[in-house]
């Protein structure tokens, strides 16, 4: 009881504050990058460009955490350009922990979003074609609905996936108390300093979160089979 008193829940607002701001961005760009890519009729260049969206997904995540620190940080392009204009460093900053984030939970948006428009009935499309729709409302009105199986899949798994980041948080935002320390951050710290329990209660928290998602995840997959199984 003495350590559930005690202990510091605002890493858990943190992260979830974090990763709800960052699904916001990785669900519509996440759409927007697949869309593009399928749409893309040069296999070259669709291949590139696959490879640049997936590419964060395969880098160890302090490496992802470096570039973004050779971009965001207060002497480097971008964050020096900010902090000029609007006098804000990104680095070390809770905004750190939303890009963070981003990076490394974008990609698999992304995929699961463009594997799921590939599953789209090509008739459709083409249909909707036939009718003058562009394709911007060919997007919105007959791919995504089609695909919203996956796209719901993308969601939750992205945002397991930010609230879980770690390495390229550490290296863009730090570990600062009360400002950029997520749960995961705040499990190594306890750890680093032997404080066992405390750490044992942020993994029990992180551990419920990912697994409720999971289970939420695999009930509407399992009503989604069933209602169409219904409707042949």
């Amino acid at each position: 009881m003495n350590v559930l008193e005690n202990i510091d829940l605002s890493p858990l607002w943190i992260s979830l504050k974090s990763s709800s701001i960052t699904i916001c961005f990785t669900f519509v760009l996440g759409i927007l990058a697949a869309w593009f890519v399928i749409s893309t009729q040069r296999k070259w260049l669709k291949i590139l460009i696959d490879g640049l969206f997936t590419l964060p997904l395969v880098l160890p995540p302090t490496v992802m955490g470096f570039f973004l620190l050779l971009v965001f940080g207060v002497n480097q392009p971008v964050g020096k350009l900010v902090f000029n204009l609007f006098g804000v460093r990104i680095a070390f900053s809770f905004s750190a922990t939303v890009i963070a984030s981003f990076f490394i939970s974008f990609p698999l948006m992304y995929r699961s979003t463009r594997s799921a428009f590939e599953q789209v009935d090509p008739d459709l499309i083409s249909a909707a074609r036939t009718l003058g729709m562009s394709e911007f409302q060919i997007l919105i009105k007959v791919i995504i609905p089609n695909a919203i199986t996956g796209l719901v899949s993308g969601t939750i798994l992205a945002f397991a996936r930010g609230l879980g980041e770690f390495g390229a948080t550490a290296m863009l935002a730090g570990n600062i108390i009360g400002k950029t320390r997520t749960l995961p951050l705040a499990v190594y710290s306890d750890v680093m300093s032997g404080d066992m329990e405390s750490a044992s209660v942020y993994v029990l928290i992180i551990v419920m979160i990912c697994f409720v998602l999971v289970i939420a995840l695999n009930l509407y997959q399992f009503f989604v089979k069933k209602k169409r199984g219904y409707s042949c």
